[in-house]
């Protein structure tokens, strides 16, 4: 069912609901509960002066988006980002709340994001408008309401920020407050690694249920920052061979494997892929349609679209971004049957698995081992991968319903056994 008359209104929330209505259909949830599960909590939309380096004062908009409280204190990321949208934040809430659910956490799910280009930005700017939009949003988080994280155009200095606003207007260091930090602030081992960890992980392991040799694995990745670099790492060190990269300048595509080590390098010295010469130059759009064993879109959503879905080249398709397949989009690779699909809400759920862990150590102000960490992630990542294919067999329904079925009907308990207030 379509939401009309919202402020959440756009074509990647509508993306969202029709996921959610597809699930809520197979578990055969109730009107009244559906609803109540679907729309968002809460949202916060805040204005920022910020003073910039010409002495200018530019005026920034942000958001921040509660999808759910009732299964624990929201979770989820803030994206800086020109294109940022109410409606595309109120979507990634959406997700996360599925998300953490899915692989049980005790969260709900929330994210943020303010509508900026990062890149055009000073270190100073930067610093600026980091804390003056924590303080904006202060009164409505906390280690126990809601906890943001790095997402597209934010990093361990930006949560060092924020976590240091947040710090000083509560009189003292509180480093539950938000996740993704340098390890120096009470920052994880393996966080930073923690989503390409999963995602490299889910590919490995269902290419393994097809019987797909490492050997015989070559990769392609639409996004080469955090997500992307380190997907790429894990996947070329189990023996596959990484053949197409991109970022937001465009591809780069070598049959032969790309100097993966040179490229990421070559990625931080010039904030960007641009007049790398280790491949032959290719456009974001070619480079989803190359032939590989497995594709990964690990940048923004929409970009598996129906114009493209049909022309795909892969034999899996590991949605390491939020949201990357419009419904369009999964219709056709559902009638085609010949792309296994790992859906975002189960194959990037490594970030947060490891946010929760973040947070966790910094409420028993007891850290963990990197090995710690990653057992623990591996053996969550496996329980998760169990349900969601039990779940499918269950229904005779795709992977991305099962595991937004099971996501979203353990969220509606909750809310049914909570009741209405008052």
């Amino acid at each position: 069912m379509a939401l009309t008359q919202t402020i959440y209104q756009s074509p990647v929330f509508q993306q969202a609901c029709n996921q959610f209505d597809d699930a809520a259909d197979i578990i055969g949830m109730d009107a009244g509960l559906r609803e109540r599960t679907k729309r968002p909590r809460r949202c916060v939309i805040v204005s920022m002066p910020v003073r910039m380096d010409s002495g200018n004062i530019e005026i920034f908009e942000g958001y921040r988006v509660q999808h759910n409280l009732s299964t624990g204190p929201a979770k989820g990321g803030i994206r800086f980002h020109q294109d940022v949208t109410l409606g595309e934040v109120a979507a990634l809430a959406m997700w996360m709340s599925w998300k953490c659910s899915l692989v049980g956490l005790p969260y709900g799910g929330a994210k943020g994001g303010v509508i900026v280009n990062a890149r055009d930005m000073s270190l100073t700017e930067l610093e600026r408008l980091s804390r003056r939009y924590m303080q904006e949003i202060t009164p409505f988080i906390g280690p126990n309401i809601d906890i943001p994280a790095p997402d597209v155009g934010t990093n361990e200095q930006v949560m060092a920020w924020m976590m240091d606003t947040y710090s000083n207007h509560v009189g003292h260091f509180d480093p539950g407050v938000i996740t993704g930090k340098p390890i120096a602030l009470g920052g994880s081992l393996g966080r930073r690694e923690a989503t390409g960890e999963g995602v490299a992980w889910f590919v490995k392991a269902y290419l393994q249920d097809l019987g797909v040799t490492p050997e015989t694995t070559t990769v392609v990745i639409q996004g080469f920052g955090n997500v992307g670099s380190e997907t790429a790492l894990v996947l070329y060190d189990w023996g596959a061979e990484v053949i197409g990269i991109s970022d937001f300048t465009g591809g780069i595509y070598n049959p032969k494997g790309i100097n993966l080590k040179e490229a990421i390098a070559y990625s931080a010295q010039n904030r960007s892929l641009q007049g790398y010469t280790g491949g032959q130059a290719v456009t974001n759009e070619e480079l989803l349609e190359l032939p590989c064993t497995v594709l990964i879109p690990a940048a923004l959503e929409r970009v598996i679209t129906e114009k493209n879905a049909g022309k795909l080249k892969c034999r899996m398709l590991a949605e390491g971004a939020n949201g990357p397949t419009t419904n369009e989009a999964d219709r056709i690779l559902t009638a085609r049957g010949d792309i296994e699909l790992i859906p975002d809400v189960l194959c990037n759920s490594g970030g947060v698995i490891v946010s929760y862990f973040e947070w966790l150590q910094n409420l028993q102000n007891y850290y963990w081992t990197k090995g710690e960490v990653f057992d623990k992630l591996y053996r969550m990542l496996a329980k998760a991968k169990a349900s969601v294919d039990e779940t499918q067999k269950k229904y005779g329904c795709s992977r991305r319903t099962a595991a937004l079925a099971l996501g979203i009907s353990r969220v509606a308990e909750a809310k049914a056994k909570r009741g209405l207030f008052p």
